[in-house]
């Protein structure tokens, strides 16, 4: 994989300080760390971002996630070591990644409805949106994750 840009960042740094001051803001919304890494590695999956799978692999893991969890988020339908909350999280994910094959179904919204307060809905939802937004810059430039980038060198 060649990139396409070198540091895309730097090309747009008032839209990227956006979006650094965005994820800072998901530290005080009330969102446990590990259900947003979680989150961001569910549509990670799905967007097929190695560079945000590295990163939020990495993060998840040193805040105390287990490989197992890691290992079983593709599946985590069929799996029972996610909360509810963290499965309504994932379900939220699934539904407003794949937005246009799935409209954001009632289905979906439901568990989230119950079990986060609406401060927490509209935090959750940011949240994806922006790791989708973040998988876009990476996968749109093809940005090497770091073990990628340096195996290149």
């Amino acid at each position: 994989m060649t990139a396409r840009l070198n540091n895309a960042y730097s090309y747009a740094p008032e839209s990227i300080a956006a979006m650094m001051a965005l994820e800072t803001s998901f530290g005080h919304s009330g969102l446990e760390h590990g259900l947003m890494e979680l989150v961001k590695m569910r549509a990670s999956q799905i967007n097929g971002c190695a560079f945000c799978l590295h990163m939020h692999a990495t993060d998840a893991r040193a805040h105390g996630e287990t490989e197992m969890r890691l290992y079983l988020l593709d599946a985590w339908r069929e799996s029972s070591l996610y909360s509810p909350r963290e499965r309504a999280a994932l379900g939220w994910t699934e539904a407003l990644t794949r937005l246009a094959e799935t409209g954001a179904p009632d289905a979906d919204y439901a568990p989230v409805a119950e079990l986060f307060s609406p401060a927490e809905q509209v935090s959750l939802t940011l949240l994806i949106g922006s790791i989708n937004v973040w998988n876009r810059l990476q996968v749109g430039f093809r940005s090497p994750h770091p073990v990628a980038a340096r195996a290149a060198a």
